[in-house]
């Protein structure tokens, strides 16, 4: 990243510079410090972020949040789809959520609702139920 960059506070007219700082959430007790791309003050008073640096939060808080909230991380739910050699879309079609859901989920963009977890944990216990589960599908493709 260039700290050269510079760009002018839309509120102050102050200065702002290129920079990653180190920037601490916190959520329900649980704190994660990230480090956060963004346009900021000499002072580090005020800073600017794009919308893909927030992304870089956005991630943190979500896994922070999932782990919180006892919610599959995005490393774990990649792991369950892998198991059952699904592709992200099937996954998405079949279980539901869509054909990016879990591209969301696993990238850390998306926290999965706790109805998915529970069916993610509920396949872990009784894989026999994506079966199930991909013959209701053929059959609602059958009818459509």
């Amino acid at each position: 990243m260039n700290q050269d960059e510079m760009m002018i506070d839309p509120e102050t007219g102050e200065e702002l510079h290129r920079d990653i700082r180190p920037m601490t959430f916190t959520y329900q007790g649980e704190s994660v410090t990230v480090d956060m791309p963004g346009w900021y003050s000499a002072d580090g008073t005020r800073s600017v972020h794009s919308h893909e640096d927030t992304k870089v939060s956005d991630r943190a808080l979500h896994v922070m949040k999932a782990r919180v909230e006892g919610l599959p991380l995005p490393t774990e739910i990649r792991s369950i789809r892998k198991k059952f050699a699904l592709t992200q879309e099937e996954a998405g079609t079949i279980l539901g959520g869509g054909a990016r859901a879990f591209q969301k989920y696993e990238s850390g963009d998306v926290l999965p609702s706790r109805t998915m977890a529970n069916l993610l944990l509920l396949l872990q216990e009784y894989p026999q139920g994506l079966e199930t589960l991909r013959a209701h599908r053929r059959e609602r493709e059958k009818v459509s």
